[in-house]
């Protein structure tokens, strides 16, 4: 339980920002939220997420954090606007699921900036996604770098902590490398599938295909039928890292394939058997 009760700033009441406010406002703090619809403002008030809301970032003005809760490609420009409103002292994070390019641009602009990414999250989106506890036992992490003050790192870890989050130190750059392979590599290894299937040309098969799906098809191809704007964003702000593991992957077919042609089914099971045994080190 955190011991100093705050004044947080909330910009963007979408799932991550509406579920960190029902868990921090449950903790005593006072919650201060940002959106850009008045309808999504009254709805995260009627629901208890958040204590005040307003259109208006100067609302932000009494916030001792703030966290940066938009879609990645809007962290940067609403920084921008909403620091005329700010004291120097505030502490400001985000939430993006991509950190060099994000910490790069901010670092010049805000001293007191430790960048985030809450590694939780569900298909669901916008403010009725919300819910409690969303971030209990799963990864947070924070991507300081050599010139974040070592107070505005203690603050966000303390408040961290409270979510009961495990917590993760890394490199912005580190971070980027790690996501691509579990998060924005699947994105479009899943979508890539749903599109192999649809190239199907016979409309039976299709339809018999679509019919027959169950477990298998739903697990590989979750990912791939998430929000499209979240996908796009992904590959726009870890571009480097995405081709890298795209490239990758791409390999990894090709010798799947060579095996397959060559009916080599020795060393297909091999790899196989070596993937299956790898696989309890990413997931329980």
């Amino acid at each position: 339980m955190s011991k100093l009760k705050m004044n947080i700033g909330i910009l963007g009441l979408g799932l991550i920002g509406g579920s960190l406010g029902f868990d921090l406002r449950s903790q005593g703090h006072h919650i201060l939220g940002v959106s850009r619809r008045e309808s999504t403002c009254q709805k995260a008030v009627a629901i208890g997420s958040v204590d005040e809301a307003s259109v208006d970032l100067s609302l932000l003005a009494a916030a001792e954090v703030v966290f940066i809760c938009t879609p990645l490609a809007l962290i940067v420009p609403q920084l921008e606007q909403m620091i005329a409103h700010l004291s120097t002292a505030t502490i400001v994070t985000d939430v993006g699921s991509a950190k060099a390019q994000i910490v790069k641009a901010i670092s010049p602009l805000w001293d007191n900036f430790i960048g985030g990414h809450p590694m939780a999250g569900r298909t669901d989106s916008g403010i009725e996604a919300a819910q409690r506890n969303l971030f209990v036992d799963k990864p947070y992490v924070l991507t300081p770098i050599a010139t974040t003050p070592t107070s505005a790192i203690a603050v966000v870890e303390e408040i961290v902590r409270s979510l009961g989050a495990n917590i993760y130190y890394c490199q912005p750059e580190q971070h980027d490398r790690a996501v691509s392979w579990i998060s924005h590599l699947p994105v479009m290894v899943s979508s890539s599938l749903i599109a192999a299937c649809l190239s199907e040309t016979d409309p039976d098969v299709l339809e018999l295909a679509q019919k027959l799906a169950s477990s298998g098809f739903r697990d590989t191809s979750r990912v791939g039928g998430g929000n499209p704007e979240l996908g796009v964003m992904m590959a726009r702000y870890n571009r480097q890292a995405l081709l890298r593991s795209l490239q990758q992957y791409r390999h990894n077919l090709d010798e799947l394939t060579n095996l397959i042609e060559q009916e080599n089914w020795t060393v297909l099971e091999q790899k196989l058997k070596s993937t299956g045994k790898a696989r309890p080190d990413f997931v329980d």
